[in-house]
């Protein structure tokens, strides 16, 4: 779990593990190319027109398990939402993408940690 967002990072329930997962996972292989992109919000909606109990940051749980245990080869995500990438290219594009987030977020923590020093002073 991640400090903070203990609620929304717990791990996967079993109602989330046996009847969300094999649900998003079905409804994502059809999500071949960016055209395809189905939004978090979506998703939601749709599991819960089903009658299935689910919120938003647990969507992005799931997708985390997923893309983590290799479920769905080729998962990536944009604004327009998640979708499988048609191209070795795309998934690269989004490779890098993920490293310049990675990369801004340890510039603030390292920036932080300066700033964390003034309170001892």
């Amino acid at each position: 779990m991640i400090q903070g967002f203990s609620e929304q990072t717990k791990p996967l329930t079993d109602y989330e593990d046996k009847v969300i997962l094999p649900l998003i996972v079905q409804g994502l292989h059809g999500k071949v190319g960016k055209s395809k992109a189905i939004t978090n919000k979506a998703m939601c909606s749709a599991l819960k027109s089903y009658g299935c109990k689910i919120d938003s940051p647990r969507i992005r749980k799931i997708i985390n398990h997923i893309r983590l245990s290799g479920m769905v080869i080729g998962l990536i995500a944009t604004s327009e939402g998640y979708y499988i990438a048609e191209t070795r290219k795309e998934l690269e594009d989004y490779l890098r993408s993920l490293e310049g987030r990675e990369g801004a977020i340890h510039a603030v923590r390292k920036s932080l940690e300066k700033q964390l020093q003034l309170y001892d002073k």
